[in-house]
C-alpha cells in the first residue's frame, strides 16, 4: 500500500481556494498510484481557531463532494482536516473519504489547553482500514501523549498517522517522540505538517515518515509545499515538492 502526507499551505479561512489547492495535491498523489493522502491539522480552513465557529461544517457538506468523486473515480482514500460541527459541538476533525464507503470524521480526542475555548474533545479512536491495514489517525497535540498511540494500539492499529500544525518546537518534541512510538510497537509513522503562518505562529513544516524500526526515512523541507509517498510493502519513499510556494 502507498500512503502519502502532504505539506501545504492553506489560505486562511478560504475553503473554496483550499478545496481547489487539495485537489490539486490529490492529483499528484493519484498520479504515483498512491492510495491514500492525508493532509495538516485543519487544511481546509488553515488552523484558525479563532474562525471556527464561522467556518465549521460536517462531512455531508456538498463542497466535500468533488472529494468523494475523486475518491470513487481513483480508488484512493482521503483525509482532510476541517473544524467539524458535532451535537457537542465544534470538533478538530479529520473527515476521511473512501472509495465508495460512507465518510467518516475522527474529531481530535486530545485538546490543548489554547484550544478549549473553542473546540470540545471527541469521543472516541477512530480505525481505518485500507488495503487490510488498519490506520490510527492522531491529531497534533495528542499525537504527543504516549496513551493516544498506546490506545491504538490496543485497537488493533499497525500505522500511525499524525495530522499537525507545529511550530519548530512542536517539531522539536516530534522528532523526540514519533521514532519512539515507532520503535516501541513496530509500526511506520507519518506526520502530515503545513508551512507557513497560522494562527499565532509559524508553521515549520518537516513532514516525515518514520519505519517500524524507528528510523527516519525521509522528510520535507521547512518551507516548501510537497508529499511524501510511503510504500508499506517495499518500505520505499517518494518525495514530490514544489519549491519556493511559500515565503516568496
Amino acid at each position: 500500500m502507498k500512503i502519502c502526507v502532504a505539506q501545504i499551505k492553506s489560505e486562511k479561512g478560504n475553503i473554496e481556494y483550499n478545496i481547489a489547492h487539495h485537489k490539486r495535491w490529490i492529483d499528484t498523489a493519484i498520479s504515483c498510484e498512491a492510495d491514500l493522502i492525508v493532509f495538516p491539522e485543519l487544511s481546509l480552513t488553515g488552523y484558525e481557531p479563532e474562525l471556527a465557529g464561522e467556518l465549521a461544517t460536517d462531512q455531508n457538506d456538498m463542497r466535500l463532494d468533488e472529494f468523494q468523486q475523486m475518491s470513487d473515480l481513483n480508488k484512493i482514500a482521503i483525509g482532510i482536516g476541517l473544524p467539524a460541527k458535532s451535537r457537542s459541538g465544534i470538533s478538530i476533525g479529520i473527515i476521511f473519504f473512501q472509495p465508495h464507503q460512507p465518510r467518516q470524521t475522527y474529531a481530535k480526542q486530545k485538546l490543548h489547553s489554547d484550544e478549549l475555548p473553542y473546540f470540545v474533545e471527541g469521543a472516541e479512536q477512530l480505525i481505518i482500514t485500507i488495503e487490510d491495514v488498519k490506520i490510527a489517525p492522531a491529531i497534533c497535540y495528542e499525537s504527543l501523549q504516549s496513551e493516544h498511540a498506546e490506545n491504538a494500539i490496543r485497537l488493533g492499529a499497525e500505522l500511525y498517522m499524525a495530522s499537525v500544525a507545529k511550530s519548530h518546537e512542536g517539531i522539536r518534541k516530534a522528532f523526540i517522540h514519533f521514532p519512539q512510538i515507532a520503535k516501541k510497537y513496530t509500526m511506520p509513522v507519518l506526520m502530515a505538517n503545513c508551512v507557513g503562518y497560522c494562527d499565532n505562529f509559524e508553521s515549520a513544516g518537516q513532514t516525515s515518515v518514520w519505519d517500524e524500526t524507528g528510523t527516519l526515512i525521509g522528510r520535507l523541507d521547512k518551507r516548501n509545499e510537497g508529499i511524501l509517498i510511503f510504500d508499506t510493502e517495499t518500505k520505499e519513499l517518494v518525495k514530490k515538492t514544489v519549491p519556493n510556494v511559500y515565503g516568496q
